[in-house]
């Protein structure tokens, strides 16, 4: 598979922008391998759905331009529809865990969680933020416009806040132990041969 194709996957999973030497150190390749693949991917997807956007060092797959009045249309449709079992799902997890990343999110839910995460990005009721730690990284917590809605004036003030936090706390603890014996028993000499 060429160099491009790898990057177009990568930046589908990912579904935010990715700096360009996180890919060149992620596909092991120069950067100026990274411009070239580059290059190739925006030719390829000329006259197609999709755009490569790019933003200072950063690069991300994007709607193409022309298509703006046909996903703006879809976008106002989908802000009449009712936010569904996965957003709720989605936002209670931001509301009780966050600021919390995607990959975070994805874990607690089991499931990809992007196309929920921009339905409440679109809807105001959630933002995204760089990572302090990470600027790679995306946070996501609640807007003032939902605590606003939700009648609270501080995360802390929601139904059951600690002792849900605490439930999240012990399936996330549950999780590290569950991949640390898998980790440990895949090292044990009857599996080394």
């Amino acid at each position: 598979m060429n160099l491009s194709a790898k990057i177009e996957a990568i930046l589908f999973f990912k579904s935010e922008p990715v700096e360009k030497s996180w890919l060149a150190k992620t596909l092991a390749v120069s950067l100026d391998s990274i411009e070239t693949a580059l290059n190739q991917l925006k030719s390829n997807l000329e006259n197609r759905g999709l755009a490569l956007l790019e933003k200072e060092n950063s690069v991300m797959l994007g709607t193409a331009p022309d298509l703006s009045s046909l996903i703006e249309a879809l976008i106002k449709e989908e802000l009449n529809r009712d936010l569904g079992k996965a957003g709720l799902e989605t936002l209670a997890i931001v509301l009780y865990e966050g600021p919390v990343t995607r990959p975070e999110i994805d874990y607690i839910r089991g499931v990809n969680s992007s196309f929920i995460l921009r339905n409440l990005l679109v809807r105001g009721l959630v933002e995204r933020l760089p990572k302090p730690d990470d600027a790679r990284t995306f946070i996501y917590r609640p807007t003032f416009d939902l605590l606003r809605y939700l009648a609270v004036t501080k995360v802390g003030d929601l139904p059951d806040y600690e002792l849900i936090r605490q439930e999240l706390l012990t399936f996330k603890n549950r999780g590290e132990e569950t991949e640390s014996i898998s980790d440990s028993n895949s090292k044990t000499p009857e599996n080394n041969g």
